[in-house]
């Protein structure tokens, strides 16, 4: 657990941390690979607001884009910090699968 501008959360901080990889998987969840190595669920719809309202689209969402660490859609447009993905996404089990 950790404490960042006043709000405590669980886990462990997370700085500089980046997207390699978002493979878009059905329902609107992505496969996420970190810099740390890590693979994780991150679940998009819970992005809310208009700015992510075209991520309803399919042929939106199924092309995102890695761009500085951080994923994007629509040239940039769209984009969502990779310490969000991080913080808001799932432990990802391969062996599970």
């Amino acid at each position: 657990m950790y404490m960042k501008d006043d709000v405590c959360y669980a886990g462990s901080l997370q700085e500089n941390i980046k997207i390699i990889e978002a493979k878009p998987l059905r329902g609107r969840m992505m496969l996420v690979t970190f810099s740390t190595g890590e693979k994780r669920l991150f679940d998009t719809t819970l992005l809310k607001g208009k700015a992510f309202e075209a991520l309803a689209d399919e042929s939106v969402f199924n092309q995102p884009v890695i761009f500085h660490g951080a994923i994007t859609w629509q040239n940039g447009d769209i984009d969502v910090a990779p310490e969000m993905v991080y913080r808001e996404s799932y432990d990802y089990d391969e062996i599970a699968v």
